[in-house]
């Protein structure tokens, strides 16, 4: 950018939309309206195109960050947004799922403020809750979980590591997000933390998509399932809670096998 930020003129607002699990139809009602009225939208690369259709006047800019692909730096897209704000009355930055959780929203707000930028966020439907919702069992069965982790195994580029398995293995249920590339350490760190190597795991591709795929094993087949965070969102859940679909993926297709497509 050339101009400073005491000559910068903000004409425009930036809202960080949620774009929930996939299905465009999972949208909330203010959400398609900015993407009505959006000027640009920045958006995720993972982003159903039937929800970038939405935003029939706006120019569409992908700025996603996608497992085993260049991707757009932090820093670019916060700078962008701000040059936005100088041009555009109606900025979306059209994230994945639920912008505040595991989106890099507050990098991006932090950036926002610091210029003087106005935002607002939308909250989306974040992939866990379409995966749940796809397997019909609850996150909080009655008697069996009073408690839900979400967390991931990832760490970006400069970032200190942290216990996130040690919360993960306390919990009665857990979800992983970005952990598909982490399997092998995945299934070693739950597994100090207390997690049997029996405990149910489903994995679910692309929630609330026609496409989605569902994997039923237990923690210790996790680190051999195969697995491509590239080609949609990938969650890992683990708890008692998918006991019943293990022993009816057990029961269909013999124990030791990958029990996959169990609906």
């Amino acid at each position: 950018m050339t101009t400073s930020n005491a000559s910068r003129r903000i004409v425009g607002k930036v809202w960080l939309v949620g774009a929930g699990p996939g299905a465009p139809d999972l949208l909330t009602l203010r959400a398609a309206d900015l993407l009505a009225r959006a000027d640009i939208v920045f958006h995720d690369a993972l982003v159903h195109p039937g929800t970038l259709a939405l935003a029939r006047r706006a120019k569409l800019v992908p700025v996603g960050k996608r497992a085993g692909h260049v991707s757009t730096d932090q820093r670019f897209i916060n700078s962008h947004l701000v040059e936005a704000a100088t041009h555009h009355e109606v900025i979306v930055r059209l994230k994945g799922g639920d912008p505040m959780l595991f989106g890099r929203a507050q990098e991006e707000i932090d950036g926002l403020v610091a210029a003087g930028v106005p935002f607002e966020v939308v909250p989306g439907i974040t992939a866990a809750l379409a995966a749940s919702a796809d397997l019909g069992v609850s996150l909080t069965r009655r008697g069996m979980s009073r408690s839900v982790t979400f967390a991931t195994p990832r760490i970006g580029p400069g970032e200190a590591s942290s216990d996130w398995a040690v919360a993960a293995g306390r919990a009665d249920t857990t979800v992983l997000y970005m952990a598909a590339g982490t399997r092998v350490e995945t299934v070693r760190a739950l597994h100090a933390a207390g997690r049997a190597l029996s405990t149910p795991v489903v994995v679910v591709e692309n929630a609330s998509l026609p496409d989605t795929r569902r994997i039923v094993a237990t923690l210790g087949d996790l680190a051999t399932l195969p697995l491509d965070e590239s080609s949609g969102p990938v969650l890992v859940l683990v708890g008692e809670v998918y006991g019943e679909l293990l022993a009816a993926a057990d029961a269909a297709v013999g124990v030791g096998a990958v029990r996959a497509g169990v609906r």
